[in-house]
């Protein structure tokens, strides 16, 4: 959840939404999500909308944040209406949500099932520090009605969770997948990053060795990405450390993709990697498809029928705007048709089932042409009316979705 606040149209305090997005609301997959903005520390590279103990200030705590987000969800519930809803994903992100109790996280669980209900074999995920779990408190989130958990590995490199201000021992992710297997849960993913400076492609080949050896049934892998504002900017800025390296990137893409296929793994999304199709995040699917969910927490989207919100940053100007009775939407937006199209190719492209190729716009053909003889597209779906991206394709899939769009 990154910690700019865009511009846009104002939020009613109603949280009403147009009755445009409202239409067909019912026919789409339906999930929430849930920003826990909590953390112990903040990472040097991470920019996303979160908050230690000593920046949270007065106005808010995480002792009351279940209840407001609960607030949040019954607005939902009034805002959405009367309509058939059924949740068939929910994903707690931040942040670190396992910082609340589980108690908590299945407090909030409980009151969007109480409003909207959960859809039989609903999919319930929560990102988790290795550090910030142990086999009770994974336990009683199983228990609670959790399926799936993400942990932040990043890397099994001492030196690269250093530069990341990664708190973790390398280890530890290993033993918290193997926690949470214990504690009943089928689906378990663990988090990489790489690039990030200092790291050797042996390095990187070590850290995607051990969480295969990890044996979790889901691994992204993210190139790290140098957000202004960060510790991590401003050590480059002085040059205490290199800037990330394109094509570095590139090749330990390559690495990882070989090192998982052969470990089992097919990739799905651009940088995800499932060992079957039930272990795929299916929240994640939700989003990259054009589905609908709500945004529960400081700074979440939400998105319904077309029009997309974003709520307030600071979890006291959230916890504020709800105990009057109001939305916490900061601004909003309400994509055209043609805006839509453009996402959904954005979006779906990086899939690997790929684009329909009779609904790119006739002045792309040319690029689509060119993508398939410069390798970048897969022959086979291709002459099936697809444009699926090969290995070398997904390498360049943001150069080429500009091409298209």
């Amino acid at each position: 959840m990154p910690s700019v606040l865009l511009d846009g149209d104002a939020v009613p305090t109603s949280g009403e939404l147009p009755a445009e997005a409202l239409k067909g609301l019912g026919s789409r997959p339906f999930g929430f999500y849930v920003h826990v903005p909590f953390c112990a520390t903040r990472c040097g590279y991470c920019d996303f909308n979160t908050y230690t103990a000593a920046e949270l200030g007065p106005g808010a705590s995480r002792a009351d944040y279940a209840a407001t987000a609960i607030e949040e969800i019954r607005l939902a519930r009034r805002v959405l209406g009367e309509a058939e809803l059924a949740v068939e994903t929910v994903f707690f992100g931040g942040g670190t949500p396992t910082l609340l109790p589980a108690r908590d996280l299945t407090e909030i669980l409980r009151a969007i099932d109480g409003e909207f209900g959960l859809a039989p074999g609903a999919e319930v995920t929560t990102e988790a520090n290795p550090e910030s779990v142990d086999p009770a408190s994974l336990e009683r989130l199983r228990a609670g009605g959790f399926t799936r958990v993400s942990f932040g590995m990043q890397s099994a490199a001492e030196h690269v969770l250093t530069v990341l201000d990664r708190r973790h021992t390398p280890g530890r992710p290993a033993q918290a997948v193997r926690e949470a297997r214990d504690a009943g849960f089928a689906h378990v993913n663990l988090d990489l990053i790489y690039s990030t400076p200092g790291e050797t492609d042996d390095d990187w080949r070590a850290s995607l060795a051990a969480a295969i050896e990890a044996r979790p049934d889901h691994v992204s892998a993210y190139s790290l990405i140098v957000e202004d504002g960060t510790r991590l900017a401003a050590r480059i800025r002085r040059g205490e450390l290199p800037m990330p390296d394109d094509d570095v990137a590139a090749d330990r893409y390559v690495i990882a993709d070989e090192m998982l296929s052969q470990a089992g793994f097919s990739w799905y999304e651009v940088s995800n990697w499932a060992a079957s199709e039930q272990a795929r995040c299916r929240h994640n699917l939700l989003y990259w498809t054009g589905g609908d969910w709500w945004g529960v927490g400081p700074g979440a989207h939400g998105h319904v029928g077309g029009t997309r919100w974003w709520n307030v940053k600071h979890p006291a100007a959230y916890a504020s705007r709800l105990a009057a009775g109001a939305s916490p939407g900061h601004a909003r937006e309400v994509l055209s048709q043609d805006d839509q199209k453009v996402e959904r190719l954005m979006l779906e492209l990086r899939l690997d089932s790929g684009f329909p190729l009779a609904e790119i716009a006739p002045p792309a053909r040319p690029a689509v042409a060119r993508a398939l003889a410069d390798g970048l597209l897969q022959p086979g779906p291709f002459t099936r009316g697809r444009a699926v991206l090969t290995l070398k394709g997904r390498l360049l899939a943001d150069a080429l979705i500009r091409d298209l769009t």
